[in-house]
């Protein structure tokens, strides 16, 4: 095969293939060896020695000094080349060209697709093994008939999850085990040891837990969808591609701020994580949390009445002592993209709860005329006020727990 298709590369890179990857001059690797940077280097230029050189030259971009450098290397703050080694990808890199014959796919969308999944632009080295078999998979994924847009979409979603769930892998380690060894005075070559072992023990390990996960709850929101479909529509005007009717509710405490000024960020974070589990453990069943931001949780469901109890229910479960939530709920459309949801009514709701107080729950009219009727809730009407950045006035009301 001639070198332009296929690069075949052998397991030791060269001390030119290092400072072609890195950035810098070969000269300057060599003086990163001798001032004892690379930390383990034997004379072999293994993708976890390029890990080194990598982060120092990422350091001393940022304007970091050799001794500073030589410092954190010699307290295991570098640590992380082995894990390096066991991650990266090894053997054969292939061309653009290539990846787009052996797959199928047009070179365009081997970009896009790459792209997609939050990796970035193609690498200048060319792509792995791992890469071409995940592009044949998208290629059949396509040929089954799945619309390249929402294909897109979903990507851009697994791209951000996995991304979430690997810098929580990262800084959870780092916290629990890299920094107590540091603490402990562990040489760096033994802290990069045991790092490495417990990485090749946990590693696959998260599989087995993300397809159980993923398993179960596309059970659950498969059953949600069809109920939707059965219930939602019924009676309502068909929308435009993209666009569902969901009732939007945002949720956050009353006085975070002053909480973290009175009792300091550790003590303001654990009352967040306590109100956010209470949210994610009390919610219906056809409803979940999209995001969440600081001490804001965005809830979104398909019934407006089961959010609207939902809401009431949660203000009564709050401790003594506690924070008191305040709660917004629209129903409208709102468009999906990338696993969220976007548009006019999404920012209504948002301006909803800016108005409620402490322990309050606000509803928009959409909300009562199908809510209306809920078992243990009654409505009280407060009028219509201006929400900030909607010229039109919204009608809200007030929800609380019926008496009797």
């Amino acid at each position: 095969m001639p070198p332009e298709e296929e690069a075949q590369e052998p397991p030791d890179l060269t001390l030119a293939q290092v400072a072609t990857r890195v950035g810098v001059s070969q000269g300057t690797v060599r003086r990163w060896v001798e001032r004892g940077l690379v930390p383990g280097f034997d004379g072999r230029w293994t993708p976890s020695a390029l890990a080194y050189v990598r982060v120092v030259a990422r350091l001393r971009a940022r304007g970091h000094s050799l001794e500073r450098i030589k410092k954190a290397s010699d307290d295991g703050q570098l640590a992380i080349g082995p894990i390096e080694d066991l991650l990266s990808s090894s053997g054969a890199r292939h061309s653009l060209r290539h990846v787009s014959r052996e797959s199928g796919l047009p070179a365009e969308l081997v970009r896009q697709v790459y792209s997609a999944m939050g990796l970035g632009p193609l690498p200048p080295e060319g792509l792995s093994d791992e890469d071409l078999e995940m592009m044949r998979y998208a290629a059949a994924v396509l040929a089954a008939g799945f619309p390249l847009p929402a294909y897109l979409q979903l990507l851009r979603v697994y791209g951000q999850v996995m991304a979430q769930i690997a810098d929580a892998e990262v800084r959870l380690m780092h916290l629990y085990v890299h920094k107590p060894l540091m603490r402990a005075g562990v040489p760096n070559v033994e802290i990069a040891e045991e790092m490495e072992a417990m990485t090749r023990e946990v590693l696959p390990l998260a599989s087995p837990f993300i397809n159980y996960l993923h398993g179960r709850l596309l059970s659950h929101f498969v059953e949600q969808d069809l109920i939707g479909h059965v219930e939602a529509e019924l009676g309502e005007e068909e929308l435009e591609e993209g666009r569902l009717r969901v009732a939007v509710a945002f949720a956050d405490l009353a006085g975070y701020a002053r909480l973290t000024v009175e009792q300091g960020d550790e003590a303001a974070l654990s009352t967040v994580e306590r109100f956010v589990e209470a949210v994610g453990q009390s919610l219906p069943p056809d409803a979940r949390v999209i995001k969440t931001l600081g001490d804001e949780v965005m809830v979104v469901g398909p019934d407006p009445a089961a959010l609207t109890a939902w809401a009431v229910g949660l203000q009564g479960e709050i401790a003594p002592g506690e924070p008191s939530p305040r709660i917004g709920i629209h129903y409208g459309e709102a468009l999906y993209r990338d696993g969220d949801y976007f548009g006019r009514d999404v920012n209504q709701a948002a301006r909803v709860v800016a108005r409620a107080g402490g322990g309050e729950v606000l509803v928009t009219r959409p909300v009562v005329d199908l809510a209306d009727g809920t078992d243990g809730v009654q409505f009280a009407r407060i009028g219509e006020v201006r929400l900030k950045g909607f010229s039109e006035p919204t009608e809200l009301f007030t929800v609380s727990a019926r008496e009797g």
